[in-house]
């Protein structure tokens, strides 16, 4: 199994992406603990449980640094250490600039690009000092392309492919990885809720003809989590389908 006896924390962890890569996880040996504020996330970690696999879920919200750093102080007191972190969670507030209030901006700059630095900065001293760590955090195709009506979300998604360049020179030495990747236009809860013909439209777009899976995400998770991409540094892996 890859992730034997690695201990993994997924943001967002509850549903679509973040649950695939729980179940992917756990399955290829690690110990996760699943942050969310959805209730779903202790199903989630209860069907990874009955599997057999080795779960728990932390009600934790990322904009919350005193939360994540009690939540922290727990996994290490149970567990000693942090070996990955999947900067997973995200949100979307949609308008285009013209109609964009400043509450919308700012709340996904607050989930999306705070919390991913809330969480990195609370787990990374653990990895310093153990001399391992794999941080990966969740881009998205449109922070390469960008898109209408998305200047907060593509800001955030954007900005992250920055962070973990930055990341993998401030880390690089302790034997610590920052890795992104970029999904494309993945099946979820998020994308079920837009109208069929934007689907549609999307679906048009990409050379393999078709949306891809939670899955999907989930397989590029671990390969840059496994000691297979270990040279693998400030890099961002896209999983659009040839659509960028």
């Amino acid at each position: 199994m890859k992730l034997n006896n690695k201990v993994a924390v997924i943001t967002g962890g509850a549903r679509g992406i973040g649950k695939a890569s729980a179940e992917l996880f756990a399955k290829e040996g690690a110990t996760v603990i699943i942050w969310d504020l959805l209730d779903a996330g202790q199903e989630t970690a209860d069907g990874i449980l009955k599997a057999g696999g080795n779960c728990q879920f932390m009600k934790v919200a990322v904009t919350d640094p005193e939360a994540i750093g009690k939540a922290v102080a727990e996994i290490i007191s149970q567990h000693q250490k942090v070996d990955i972190l999947i900067n997973n969670a995200g949100i979307t507030r949609d308008k285009s600039m013209l109609k964009m209030t400043h509450d919308e901006w700012q709340s996904v700059i607050d989930v999306n690009l705070t919390g991913v630095f809330n969480c990195t900065k609370a787990v990374v001293p653990y990895m310093v000092e153990q001399k391992y760590g794999r941080i990966i955090c969740t881009s998205s195709i449109v922070g390469i392309s960008g898109n209408f009506g998305q200047t907060n979300y593509v800001a955030t998604k954007a900005a992250i492919i920055g962070m973990v360049k930055t990341w993998a020179k401030e880390f690089g030495k302790h034997n610590i990885t920052a890795n992104a990747v970029a999904p494309g236009f993945i099946k979820t809860d998020m994308t079920d809720l837009m109208p069929q013909e934007v689907i549609d439209k999307m679906v048009s777009e990409i050379p393999s003809k078709g949306m891809g899976l939670p899955i999907d995400i989930a397989n590029a998770y671990l390969f840059l989590a496994s000691e297979e991409a270990s040279f693998i540094n400030g890099h961002t892996l896209s999983v659009n389908g040839g659509m960028v």
